[in-house]
């Protein structure tokens, strides 16, 4: 029984060595130079996954060049500042090719704007360079339920953007410019991320939305074409001869992710109003 036992751990090790032989070997042959694709979908609420993958794929010799498929209306700023900042850092190692498929607005055009190339198709809803912040005001159906809230804070704007009441005018202002400095922050990032002249960007930046076609006339992006145009673009570019060879990350199963609930749920609460500011196109 022993026997039996120690030939069967003997094979299991072997299996380990081979599978880490082939992972090396595939990582080092010369015709290891890959496309990878990184896909970045719906709401932006975090930006972990996609910065972790970026890093992997910069450190990853036999990834020649990176392509982001963007399919997004945007989200909450700071991951769009967090994903755009890597993809900045990302370009300056390797090139970095966006594809744009429906919607890459707002926070989705954001995180495009710094990557070595944008392609669009000709329909893509994109641009919508402009911040926003929703502020439910249940104070009515409070009052018509006749319940009351009891404030205790330690400063008269502590309450501010509260759900149970209005807006007064000093709190608008205050908001107000909160908002004009975050959309500042979105005209200079588009600015750097694509060489363009700082005025010329806030003469569009007013939340407008571009299709494709007019995205390009207006230098928010390079190119029109599909993904697999973006793909042939990214080939070309890093030199990549042949057909190029595509890799792309599948969604591991997750305990922790299990339980947090099905993402079309968290999206569709993250998309309700609520007190948040957001580089979002939700008509």
């Amino acid at each position: 029984m022993k026997k039996v036992f120690l030939i069967f751990l003997g094979l299991f090790i072997l299996l380990i060595i081979i599978s880490l032989l082939f992972v090396i070997l595939q990582r080092n042959l010369p015709g290891g130079e890959k496309v990878a694709l990184i896909r970045i979908e719906g709401m932006i609420m975090d930006s972990k996954d996609t910065v972790d993958e970026i890093k992997e794929y910069v450190k990853d010799p036999s990834i020649k060049v990176i392509v982001l498929r963007i399919d997004s209306p945007g989200g909450a700023v700071a991951p769009a500042q967090e994903i755009y900042e890597e993809v900045r850092k990302a370009a300056t190692k390797k090139k970095v090719i966006v594809s744009m498929g429906s919607i890459a607005a707002s926070g989705g055009y954001y995180i495009a704007s710094p990557a070595t190339k944008i392609v669009a198709n000709p329909g893509t809803l994109t641009g919508s360079i402009g911040v926003i912040m929703e502020i439910p005001n249940i104070e009515g159906l409070m009052n018509k339920l006749g319940i009351k809230t009891e404030v205790v804070k330690s400063g008269r704007h502590k309450d501010m953007a509260s759900l149970f009441r209005g807006i007064k005018k000093e709190e608008r202002e205050i908001l107000q410019n909160v908002l004009d400095d975050v959309h500042d922050q979105f005209i200079k990032a588009v600015a750097e991320g694509r060489k363009m002249l700082y005025d010329d960007v806030k003469k569009i930046a007013d939340g407008r939305i571009f299709t494709g076609e007019q995205a390009l006339k207006a230098g928010l992006i390079d190119e029109l074409g599909s993904l697999e145009d973006a793909v042939q673009t990214a080939a070309k570019l890093s030199g990549i001869k042949g057909e190029p060879v595509v890799i792309s990350k599948k969604e591991r199963f997750s305990l922790i992710n299990l339980l947090r609930g099905p993402k079309e749920l968290k999206e569709l609460i993250d998309i309700l109003p609520s007190v948040k500011i957001k580089y979002l196109f939700a008509p």
